[in-house]
This record gives structure tokens, C-alpha cells and sequence, in this order.
């Protein structure tokens, strides 16, 4: 698996120091992402990383945008939108959403991934369907 940014991206991106666990939570970014580029072109190198500096950059900020919403949300693993009612203490989720809740993807994220030419289209959030 490729992770795309590390702490001191993390840490740079955010102008904060990266919190405990950050690179658990950079890693499930880049699961994130990869399902954002699904279908991109870009040429990669022999650790699967855009060769493209200006690719590589928008990338890596990308999954720290995407880090930085999840930590945010509370929500790292992305089952919120799968729950009416979430609650990290204690845990208590609730019951089925049938709504949609809210998105899988930040949308800082797919904002620097379009703007970099990286994504053909705009993205729709099957959890907001």
C-alpha cells in the first residue's frame, strides 16, 4: 500500500504539530485518495509515486487535507455516514442512516486534485447518494 504523505507533510500542511496516530490515519488517507484517482493518468516510479513533482505535491497535500477532515470528524475510519447517531464514548451508533451522511472524501482533497488536472471530472460521494 502506498501512503502519500508523512507527519512532517502532515505537520507542514496543517502548521500544527501531527497528532498521535497520525500515521495510521495518513495511511487510511491514501486508501481515500486512491479512490479519488481511480482512473487518473499520471506516471508513477518504483514505489508507485507520481514522478511529477507538481502531481506528487498536489497528492501528498490531498492526503493531508483528507487526514486533517477525518481527524477532524472524529471519524477515521468513515463509518459515520453508516449511523443516524455516532458517538465516540461510550460508542453508541444508532441506527441505519438511510440519508446518506456525510461524505467519505474531503473536500479540500478532491478541490486539489481537480485543480491539479489529476481528476477528469468532479466527485460525487456515494455516502451523500
Amino acid at each position: 500500500m502506498v501512503v502519500y504523505a508523512t507527519a512532517a507533510d502532515y505537520a507542514a500542511y496543517t502548521d500544527k504539530p501531527a497528532p498521535d496516530g497520525i500515521a495510521a490515519a495518513l495511511a487510511r488517507a491514501s486508501e481515500r485518495i486512491d479512490e479519488l484517482l481511480l482512473g487518473a493518468v499520471y506516471n508513477t516510479d518504483d514505489n508507485e509515486m507520481p514522478t511529477d513533482p507538481k502531481e506528487r505535491e498536489a497528492i501528498m497535500r490531498a492526503t493531508c487535507a483528507q487526514a486533517a477532515w477525518s481527524l477532524a470528524l472524529g471519524d477515521p475510519y468513515g463509518v459515520a455516514s453508516a449511523f443516524k447517531d455516532v458517538q465516540i464514548g461510550s460508542v453508541r451508533l444508532g441506527g441505519r442512516n438511510t440519508d446518506g451522511g456525510p461524505p467519505r472524501h474531503a473536500p479540500d482533497a478532491a478541490r486539489i486534485l481537480h485543480t491539479a488536472g489529476l481528476l477528469p471530472g468532479y466527485v460525487f460521494d456515494v455516502a451523500a447518494w
